[in-house]
């Protein structure tokens, strides 16, 4: 199997790619690299341009013609900078997205598997969610996210391309061979920023004490980017016969920013220290999601514990560098 991958050079889209390889399958990159590296494409088939080229997209399907699926991770995807520039993350991740839907029905593609956000949900009050819960997404990303799904939905109601949304909280890890990782040298992320403090030797700040949560702090879904590839590859040798048009992807447990933090310092020899903050603007209480359809549909669960995940960001985080430079 040949697929296309978008975004593939980015820190899903490529740890996708390298399951994906392992797996047998054969990918085919597309990346901008406006956040992406090239360094992650190496050794890959990989075309550099954008999702809404549409002499690009007909070029690539030309010389690939045995391309059966697309993996589609090209977004932004960064809280805050989506609230401060929306008009953007609009036209980034839904008017291009849209174009790059009507060059795949053009080029024969029927089968895409949207790497989407489980942020487009209406948190239960245990902040649990299901494939069932009521959509309410409280950020422009989530907005983005959620408004390409209705797109999709509509799209595929009266044209041969069926698609396969596939929501998640948080990734963290890297690739377990360190082949890939996030390619940012400063993420934004509650797990980036324990790296940051723990490297530098100053406390790290939680943003944000006063969520109806356990102990005050965010709730979140921190699943392992490599769960997150595997289940990827089981939705694309699976995809004829699944029965679903959305499957969340999820360790099934919360971890809140207080207990994310006692697990870093569980993992880490120096233990790091903790200042409260306010909140950041876009940020919610959290929640988590149950996987119960994508054990059932898939054969999936996560395997990775969050302290693996932890363990796999600093391996990652000491040969990032020498990988990608230090800028």
């Amino acid at each position: 199997m040949r697929v296309l991958i978008t975004g593939g050079a980015g820190y899903i889209g490529s740890t996708i790619a390298s399951a994906c390889l392992d797996a047998g399958i054969d990918p085919v990159i597309l990346d901008s690299l406006v956040t992406g590296r090239r360094e992650f494409a190496e050794g890959r088939l990989f075309y550099e341009g954008d999702i809404s080229d549409g002499p690009l997209i007909d070029k690539i399907f030309a010389e690939n013609p045995d391309i059966e699926a697309v993996v589609h991770c090209a977004a932004l995807i960064v809280v805050p900078d989506s609230v401060a520039d929306p008009i953007g993350y609009y036209r980034a991740n839904v008017t291009k997205s849209l174009e790059f839907a009507d060059h795949l029905i053009r080029n024969g593609c029927t089968r895409m598997i949207f790497s989407s956000s489980a942020s487009i949900y209406q948190t239960g009050a245990d902040h649990t969610v299901t494939e069932e819960s009521p959509l309410d997404p409280q950020s422009p990303y989530a907005r983005t996210k959620a408004v390409c799904e209705g797109m999709f939905a509509d799209i595929a109601a009266g044209r041969p391309l069926r698609i396969l949304s596939l929501r998640y909280f948080n990734p963290i890890g890297a690739d377990p061979q360190m082949r890939t990782g996030l390619q940012l040298r400063r993420p934004s992320h509650a797990l980036g920023k324990m790296i940051e403090a723990y490297e530098e030797r100053v406390p790290f700040r939680i943003t944000g004490t006063d969520w109806p949560t356990s102990d005050g702090t965010g709730i979140r879904d921190y699943i392992h980017v490599w769960d997150l590839a595997t289940a990827h590859v089981e939705a694309l040798r699976r995809f004829d016969e699944l029965e679903a048009d959305v499957i969340n992807l999820g360790t099934g447990a919360g971890t809140t920013v207080r207990e994310l933090v006692d697990a870093f310092n569980r993992v880490v020899d120096d233990p790091i220290e903790v200042v409260e903050a306010p909140a950041r603007p876009g940020d919610v209480a959290g929640a988590y999601t149950r996987s119960d359809r994508a054990h059932r549909l898939l054969g999936w669960r996560a395997g990775y514990s969050v302290e693996e995940g932890i363990r796999h960001s600093l391996q990652w985080a000491g040969v990032r560098d020498s990988r990608l430079g230090a800028d």
